[in-house]
């Protein structure tokens, strides 16, 4: 049965009755159409109070987090009363642990929702009035969780931490990363099987085996079997809890207690072994999530009061002047304010052609109106910059970045739990305590049957055992691991349970353009002679001069206009001029030529295209082409349309997909996610994260 929260959040609403009652409305709407939210309310201030946003809705479905930007997103400002935090941390190794110390911090006062996973994310919302992030951090401390190192910026924004050398004193170590490190769980398991094995084994093939031998290998494969379990069930009866942990535990203990050493042995060994594998299993997902965050540097140079610095990245501010050098990576997101390049913005936006990016025209307007720069001069953080050096303006620290929300979304998507997995953690409060109450009436069967005690301790020990839910203990890790397994070796990533569960009920399916769909690289598709030109001729004049740039697209125009041309290199041509992001100009056997957009024809002098190159330009912008007009002297020589061209084999696997019922298929472009980000909206960018 779900457990509803009722909730009552302030929110900030703008002046205007009239606009207030539009934006209640459409926040009710949203809300009201949302699984797990039974219903949502707004109650007007009293006594000059924010007025209050009464929800009533199901933290195992719809986080507080989600609530928050769902809000925002309808244009109302929930205030800070309530916290949200998203801590990575040591002590955390497997999914019992995650969840007890998941509960542990539900029970604490003003805690609304608690979640955590394998990989040690602890996802925490609470109320500010009734609790704070101290008291919640010395609760963790206690459980013997430990937060890894955080910046300023890290902890006002709920980031993940990151993780600095020194942070884990001698006396942590043992406790988080065990005798063998991050895998000490699987080689305790693994060591629990091989005792288990030569403890069986030893009487079969050798003779005169003195009996303590064998039960010396059961005593100690009960020990590292049983080490992780035990600890898990002290922390559950110090919750007054008596879950799987517990049961095998007992089970275990009765099983010895029948002379059955072996039988309680491979409990341990099974048990162990499949919550380490799926502790093995999900430190994919986390290896995926570091390689995301590793997207940007680590340091920058900026300069400040006149002198250049090397910072940090996360000690960036907001109005710092950042210098960025050719082909570096871009360490925040801002605007530029000096110099013109090109700049892949692949790693986040998607888009396979570099975008031409040049200096904001108004730098008083860009500073106090920084969500209404233009995209050609707007920079985000891990874009990569092309041969120009520029300056950019800081306008977000490192933690709020348009990279650093997408981490932060994918790492609290991973502590999201499975319906299966929510439905067995219900399931076993109920049928641990079921099982011990059963074997503890059958400890008394000699008092209504005729049979002396020990009989009837050996009944209740032999249901203890048979009772043991190994099935249901190891059934999910082992699926986990099979599926994520199987799907990493055909070079597919998946975050874990929740979403390994959710696929077998898509009916749709969103696809990445850039590098999945397509190769990742604009090529020539049409190359379109007018005013009488031959495409040799047409070629032959942007390869001359495109050879001479090193902008991305005109590489890509050398490379497969020279491919057109048979591999013959035309006569090169010489004083190439670049006009920033507009196109090029150069002189070619006397005479000048130019390349570029069509923009760049009729100002600054440049004559303009005449009616036939325009139509040209026109049809091939109709089917998604990016053009590049040429023109020799006096004559519009045509256009060049290039597009980055499908995969191999992408139409083939999008058949196969419908065939397998997916009905509804999406292409997310480079396009739409720069919509995406200049809207600066965070429930624009969940959408964009969930899809």
């Amino acid at each position: 049965m779900s457990t509803k929260t009722s909730l009552d959040i302030p929110v900030l609403l703008p002046q205007g009755i009239e606009i207030q009652d539009v934006l209640v409305k459409r926040l009710l709407e949203e809300l009201s159409g949302k699984e797990g939210v039974n219903s949502a309310h707004v109650k007007p201030g009293v006594g000059g109070q924010a007025p209050q946003l009464c929800i009533h809705f199901d933290p195992e479905v719809q986080s507080l987090a989600r609530i928050r930007e769902i809000a925002q997103a309808a244009g109302i400002y929930v205030t800070e009363r309530f916290g949200h935090q998203l801590w990575q941390t040591d002590g955390i190794n497997n999914a019992r642990r995650a969840r007890t110390v998941a509960d542990s911090l539900l029970l604490l006062q003003g805690v609304i929702d608690a979640d955590a996973n394998v990989n040690g994310l602890v996802h925490v919302d609470f109320d500010r009035q009734l609790t704070n992030e101290s008291t919640i951090l010395n609760a963790l401390s206690g459980m013997g969780v430990v937060v890894e190192k955080r910046n300023q910026a890290d902890a006002e924004h709920g980031q993940p931490g990151h993780k600095h050398q020194g942070d884990e004193s001698g006396d942590h170590k043992h406790e988080h990363g065990g005798f063998f490190g991050a895998n000490t769980e699987m080689i305790f398991a693994l060591i629990c099987g091989a005792l288990l094995l030569i403890g069986v084994m030893l009487p079969k093939l050798m003779q005169g085996v003195p009996g303590w031998l064998p039960l010396a290998c059961f005593v100690f494969a009960y020990f590292f079997g049983g080490f992780y379990t035990l600890r898990e069930a002290i922390d559950n009866i110090k919750l007054k809890r008596f879950e799987i942990d517990t049961l095998m535990l007992v089970a275990a203990a009765g099983a010895a207690a029948l002379g059955s050493w072996a039988e309680g042995a491979l409990l341990l060994f099974l048990f162990s072994l499949g919550h380490a594998l799926e502790h093995f299993a999900m430190g994919r997902a986390k290896r995926a999530i570091e390689a995301l965050a590793e997207l940007a540097p680590d340091r920058a140079t900026v300069r400040r009061d006149g002198s250049t610095f090397d910072v940090a990245v996360e000690d960036l501010l907001v109005g710092d002047v950042v210098i960025v050098r050719p082909n570096e990576r871009l360490p925040a997101d801002g605007f530029i304010v000096k110099g013109s390049s090109a700049i892949n913005q692949a790693p986040v936006t998607g888009e396979s052609i570099p975008v031409d990016k040049r200096p904001v025209e108004n730098l008083g307007l860009a500073r106090s109106k920084p969500d209404s720069i233009d995209s050609a001069s707007r920079v985000f953080t891990g874009t990569i910059n092309g041969a120009g050096g520029i300056e950019i303006e800081v306008t977000r620290k490192s933690s709020d970045s348009a990279l650093a929300r997408v981490v932060k979304m994918v790492s609290e998507a991973e502590t999201r739990k499975s319906p299966t997995q929510r439905f067995t953690d219900k399931f076993e409060r109920i049928f641990v305590p079921a099982v011990l109450a059963l074997a503890f009436l059958l400890l008394f069967a000699w008092v209504v049957v005729d049979e002396p005690f020990r009989d009837s301790f050996y009944r209740a020990m032999a249901v203890l055992v048979a009772a043991s839910p190994c099935a249901l203990a190891i059934a999910t890790p082992s699926a986990v691991l099979s599926g994520i397994g199987r799907a990493a070796r055909a070079g597919v990533l998946i975050k874990g349970g929740a979403p390994l569960e959710e696929l077998g009920s898509l009916n749709a399916m969103a696809f990445d353009k850039t590098g999945t769909l397509t190769e990742g690289r604009p090529r020539i598709t049409d190359v379109v002679p007018t005013d009488g030109t031959t495409e040799k001729e047409l070629l032959t004049a942007a390869v001359a001069v495109e050879s001479l740039s090193d902008h991305p697209l005109a590489s890509a125009i050398a490379r497969d206009g020279l491919e057109r041309l048979g591999g013959t290199a035309p006569v090169a041509a010489e004083g190439l001029s670049n006009l920033i992001g507009r196109g090029v100009t150069a002189t070619l056997n006397g005479e000048t030529v130019w390349i570029g957009k069509a923009e760049m024809f009729g100002v600054d002098g440049i004559p303009e295209l005449g009616a036939e190159v325009r139509e040209s330009i026109a049809k091939l912008r109709d089917v998604g082409r990016t053009t590049m007009v040429v023109r020799k002297g006096a004559r519009d020589l045509g256009a060049i349309g290039l597009l980055d061209t499908p995969r191999e084999g992408a139409k083939e696997a999008l058949q196969q997909l419908r065939d397998l019922g997916i009905s509804r298929m999406i292409m997310i472009s480079g396009i739409m996610k720069r919509l995406r980000t200049r809207s600066h909206n965070k429930s624009v960018l969940t959408r964009h994260g969930a899809i």
